[in-house]
């Protein structure tokens, strides 16, 4: 048994997802007039439960008789009512500018409806790839519509919905993570180190950057959560998912996590994203420093979303390596590695 299982709480006997069988599933859909054939396939999620149901095709089964649709089942307790339906409304706003982002249905006169405890919503299913990253042409495609969700986003702000900053996914990922006893003894204090470290310089570089505009973001754009049709296709080119984790923050946590491999690398593909961005938007340079800062706050915000769902029994079983010496060895490893990127000179585009 590892020094995370011995410190921390013990799994709830009944997870509130466990009570979401099939039939529940269904029986949902129907409350809002849809009615499934059957065929419910799980698709990959581990904050919600997210479902593709087919519609049955019969004369009178109803105005969308035959469609297949994805049904998302929120986590209990995670967002409020009034934030989830602040990001159906930055959806809305984002579809009638004529970006293409998959929002929800209104149904019953709601995108978000309740069943048995749960909130869920329900979207037009859409297929496609994960786009090509390699290819500049992507790349600048892909910021053309960023631009235009910043265009957007910018035009009011959140009010339900937290920001992303050193506070939110800093500081009170910390807290989260040591109040819960999830580090080991062998680790605690090596990882306080590098954490605190990170952090000081973290601040340091927000400080330097100077007021950068705060505006709505997708918030969490990998390429997980864009979907390509390729070109010759109807609707050709990226179509954005999944603004669960929508928040206010600089426009670059939009486009850093669509960057990979070397420096060099990097700089060629943000250079492309950011050609096609300022098509339709002016990019603020001095959020560049921002990238490394940005992605060290993901690194510690990973750890405490682990250790907040570890109740979840699909967590365990998915991430037992969780919680280890060895992990958290490497969460050190990789603090430290952060702090240095944070000092060397920033990504130019």
């Amino acid at each position: 048994m590892t020094e995370h299982n011995k410190a921390a709480p013990a799994r709830d006997a009944v997870h509130a997802y466990e009570s979401l069988t099939p039939d529940v599933v269904l029986d949902a859909l129907a409350s809002v007039g849809l009615m499934g054939d059957g065929r419910l396939m799980a698709l990959s999620s581990y904050e919600n439960r997210v479902y593709q149901l087919h519609l049955e095709s019969p004369a009178g089964a109803g105005d969308r008789a035959g469609e297949v649709v994805v049904a998302k089942f929120y986590r209990p307790d995670r967002w409020s009512d009034a934030q989830i339906l602040e990001e159906h409304a930055f959806a809305a706003e984002l579809m009638a500018a004529e970006i293409p982002v998959v929002g929800p249905l209104a149904l019953n006169g709601a995108t978000l409806n309740h069943f048995q405890g749960f909130g869920f919503s329900v979207s037009p299913s859409r297929g496609g790839r994960r786009p090509e990253l390699e290819n500049f042409d992507v790349l600048e495609w892909i910021g053309r519509f960023l631009a235009r969700i910043h265009t957007v986003g910018a035009a009011r702000p959140f009010t339900h919905r937290p920001a992303l900053n050193l506070s939110t996914f800093g500081t009170a990922s910390a807290e989260r993570l040591l109040a819960g006893g999830y580090l080991p003894l062998d680790m605690e204090s090596r990882w306080r180190r590098a954490f605190d470290e990170a952090m000081g310089v973290a601040q340091s570089v927000f400080e330097s950057a100077g007021d950068v505009q705060q505006l709505r973001l997708h918030g969490d754009c990998h390429p997980g959560n864009i979907l390509w049709t390729p070109e010759g296709l109807p609707g050709a080119g990226p179509h954005f998912v999944d603004l669960d984790d929508a928040r206010s923050g600089p426009a670059v946590q939009d486009l850093w996590m669509l960057l990979s491999g070397d420096r060099a690398q990097s700089t060629r593909q943000l250079g492309a994203l950011v050609d096609g961005y300022e098509e339709f938007r002016e990019f603020d340079r001095r959020e560049l420093a921002l990238i490394e800062p940005l992605r060290t706050l993901r690194l510690v915000h990973y750890s405490a979303w682990l250790a907040q769902r570890w109740h979840d029994p699909i967590f365990p079983i998915n991430f037992p390596w969780f919680g280890s010496s060895d992990y958290w060895k490497g969460q050190v490893d990789m603090l430290e590695a952060q702090t240095e990127a944070m000092q060397e000179a920033p990504l130019m585009a």
